[in-house]
């Protein structure tokens, strides 16, 4: 059976350590950084990924220096007066998610304006995590479940794994299969926290900015080599299974007569 493609999403990290090899500015190496999106972006589209999720802004990141912020605010704007039509033209939908309450209003109106004139498209989708963070995410959701129960349009029974889901940001999408972080990092930094449960994480020392189709065909080879078993046995595991059932009815057997 042929599996199907992966929904990919990448912790695009190592920006400002990239610069620094270089002797470069750190909004130098930001610049790099949307060169490599448009190179993986491209790159996701020719393999047919379904969905691409690219973690740009964490809510952490506001507490960098005013410049550096504001500097990162303008590149997402730039990047889509680049690039907008020919992300129609490719049929990419754009999806961004992340917390909006502290957004300037000409970014919450760029959002606004992305995703409607990209809602009709179906070949991929583009989820941008900007201003996100998943434990803000986990609490917002427990937040609107617990006001939906208090309305009285859920009840305790109602709350499920697929209620909870229905309410974090990334709704309506599935949740990563493999999750690709840059730069050397071995860890996700609150990013799809819940969705990551049965991900599989694929690390490379290689810098955000030089990421490119190469490394991504490395990455994906590697993720078709992983055995995805979601707390299931393995099929070789299978041909055991009548010594496995043997042995646990014999311990069972000599417990039960203690």
């Amino acid at each position: 059976m042929v599996e199907p493609l992966p929904h990919v999403a990448i912790i695009m990290d190592g920006n400002g350590r990239w610069a620094k090899t270089r002797e470069l500015t750190r909004p130098e190496g930001h610049l790099a950084g949307v060169d490599a999106i448009k190179r993986i972006v491209k790159a996701a589209v020719t393999r047919n990924l379904p969905i691409l999720t690219l973690f740009a802004f964490s809510s952490e990141n506001r507490f960098r220096p005013k410049a550096e912020v504001n500097f990162l605010f303008n590149l997402m704007h730039r990047y889509f007066d680049e690039n907008l039509k020919e992300l129609v033209e490719e049929g990419i939908y754009i999806k961004i998610i992340g917390e909006t309450n502290e957004l300037p209003k000409a970014t919450l109106r760029l959002i606004d304006h992305v995703q409607n004139v990209t809602s009709d498209n179906d070949k991929m989708t583009l989820q941008i995590a900007f201003n996100y963070g998943s434990q803000e995410e986990i609490v917002n959701a427990a937040k609107s479940i617990a006001a939906d129960v208090s309305e009285n349009k859920l009840s305790l029974s109602d709350i499920t794994k697929e209620t909870f889901e229905a309410h974090l940001r990334t709704s309506g999408l599935p949740s990563p299969d493999l999750i690709i972080r840059t730069s050397g990092e071995y860890r996700l930094s609150n990013f799809m926290l819940w969705q990551a449960a049965y991900a599989e994480l694929y690390f490379t020392d290689v810098y955000w900015p030089d990421f490119n189709e190469h490394e991504l065909d490395i990455a994906l080879k590697e993720y078709v080599t992983r055995e995805r078993r979601f707390g299931r046995i393995s099929e070789d595991n299978k041909s055991h299974d009548k010594e496995d059932k043997g042995l646990i009815a014999k311990f069972s057997l000599k417990k039960a007569s203690k």
